[in-house]
């Protein structure tokens, strides 16, 4: 028996075979359940994902001679058969990309008024219907505007774009989306099992990736993977069968980025030039990654936990800070664009790296002004005696003892040198107490984001101001009492309100109101 491409073998019979599109599944399915059929049907989407697929499985719902119009056709009765064989006589597929001319679609469509031979009805699978001419869609529009009861149009296309709005009306349209990385991956494991296929993870990883969305495609690289390595999936084999590197040696540039390690991250960059790489492909995966990083930063559930290489992105989550993230992908992004100008591509990339490394933020530590004492010691002649000079830290103006917690707390946030997001997030903290050196907070849950993003920097500003050994524990739970930024909120609330009592009292105003029918609309605080 000849060898069946893995495309065709686990090509989908049925709607629950389907891999994702649970969105067109389930309209058609309620469709068919519910008796509600439509005559005209456009299936849009990008190639590979599953359009003439549903549309074939739909026409068998439509003819299955065991359970009639059903969501669920037995696939054993002679009109199944002869559909997934693609002999069958009442379903009429048509290339539209080879057929544009009027001539062919109207001698497709004379054959419209005719009853079915064999089955329920006559189906017109039109596959790319966007390549017909201007003619032939005004010789289709008349048979949509009113067809036969024993006639179906399954229409298929990756442009609806370029059909006329007076075919588009006339259609259901089902818009079927590219599939996710996970979805072709866990398709991809199935069948390498099935077929008792040694495999690597990383490997059904590259093939998931390399297929961009399509389904057909990752099944055709699954195909050929698997004949490149002599039965075999190997990390190694698929990416000199893509010709991609090994995404270890992204990781690598990323994690000399992430150390500040400008020596290593050039030792990188030669070993991977000796490979002769795409240089733009090499920068494109750096910028993949990095946005898996900033995603992971902000929502850790992100992150895939059957990829290998999860732990160490995990890491690289917890070395880089968000603004580091954010500029490196900002950097890399222009620096893509600006790569064909560079004289040489290795030289190229090589100044993108560089870059990153030479705008990075700067640290808190970095932005502290240096002391005055300290500039004048730099500057005087050392002195000859050996007696310690002791620096004791700011006081904390927090008291335990003090009836106005509140009060000394806010006056706290104030002494810091924050702004922006990171004093949002301590204004938004209720202070509990303060233990040794650690200050415990509360702070509600729908701030909970700053927490994930600011706190080391509150922390950071604490110990440079203040202790070095000095730590800040955020529960997340409604706070108690009334946070600052609750209290500032309240006091503007309280202005406002005396302002507006103020306004309307005012004599001058209530004599407009009274003989003019003035109204009050709005009362704004005068700052000058």
């Amino acid at each position: 028996m000849s060898y069946q491409v893995l495309a065709r073998k686990w090509r989908p019979r049925k709607f629950p075979e389907m891999v994702g599109q649970d969105h067109v599944r389930r309209a058609l399915t309620n469709a068919l359940e519910h008796d509600r059929l439509h005559h005209a049907y456009l299936f849009t989407g990008t190639r590979g994902v599953g359009k003439t697929t549903i549309a074939r499985i739909f026409a068998k719902s439509l003819n299955c001679e065991k359970e009639g119009v059903t969501a669920h056709p037995c696939g054993e009765c002679a009109a199944c058969q002869e559909i997934d064989a693609g002999r069958f006589v009442d379903l009429i597929e048509v290339d539209a990309a080879s057929r544009t001319k009027v001539e062919d679609t109207r001698e497709l469509l004379e054959n419209v008024q005719y009853a079915p031979t064999r089955g329920r009805y006559k189906v017109y699978l039109i596959d790319e219907v966007h390549m017909l001419s201007t003619s032939s869609f005004n010789a289709l529009l008349k048979t949509l505007e009113e067809p036969p009861p024993h006639v179906k149009f399954l229409l298929a296309t990756t442009d609806p774009q370029k059909i006329p709005p007076t075919i588009l009306s006339r259609c259901l349209q089902f818009n079927l989306k590219r599939l996710p990385i996970e979805h072709i991956y866990a398709h991809l494991e199935k069948i390498v099992q099935a077929e008792n296929v040694t495999y690597e993870t990383e490997a059904l990883h590259l093939l998931s990736q390399a297929a961009d969305g399509s389904l057909r495609d990752a099944l055709s690289l699954l195909d050929q993977a698997i004949a490149y390595g002599a039965g075999q999936l190997t990390d190694a084999d698929v990416n000199s069968m893509l010709g991609t590197l090994d995404q270890n040696s992204v990781l690598h540039l990323v994690q000399a980025l992430a150390q500040q390690d400008a020596t290593t991250l050039l030792q990188q960059t030669a070993q991977i030039a000796a490979q002769n790489p795409d240089f733009n492909l090499l920068l494109s995966d750096i910028l993949s990654l990095l946005q898996r990083i900033a995603l992971a930063q902000i929502v850790p559930e992100t992150l895939d936990k059957n990829d290998p290489k999860t732990e160490i992105i995990q890491q690289l989550v917890q070395q880089l800070t968000p603004e580091e993230t954010q500029l490196y992908y900002q950097i890399g992004l222009i620096g893509r664009r600006d790569l064909p100008l560079s004289p040489e591509p290795r030289g190229g990339f090589e100044m993108i790296m560089l870059r990153m490394l030479a705008f990075r933020p700067a640290t808190m530590e970095q932005l502290q002004p240096v002391p005055v004492s300290n500039q004048v010691a730099a500057t005087a002649p050392k002195a000859t005696s050996t007696m310690p000079v002791q620096q004791p830290p700011a006081p904390l103006p927090i008291d335990n003892e003090d009836t106005s917690l509140n009060a000394k707390w806010t006056n706290f946030i104030n002494s810091l040198p924050i702004s922006g997001m990171v004093k949002q997030l301590a204004m938004n903290c209720e202070l509990q107490k303060w233990e040794g050196k650690i200050l415990y907070c509360r702070l509600s849950p729908q701030f909970q984001v700053l927490r994930k993003i600011h706190l080391s920097k509150l922390e950071e500003a604490l110990q440079q101001h203040y202790d070095k050994n000095c730590k800040i524990h955020v529960q997340v739970t409604e706070p108690t009492t009334e946070t600052p930024a609750l209290q500032q909120q309240r006091i503007q609330v309280e202005k406002q309100n005396a302002l507006e009592e103020q306004v309307n009292q005012d004599p001058f105003v209530k004599s407009l109101q009274k003989n003019c029918q003035a109204q009050v609309t709005k009362v704004t605080p005068n700052d000058t």
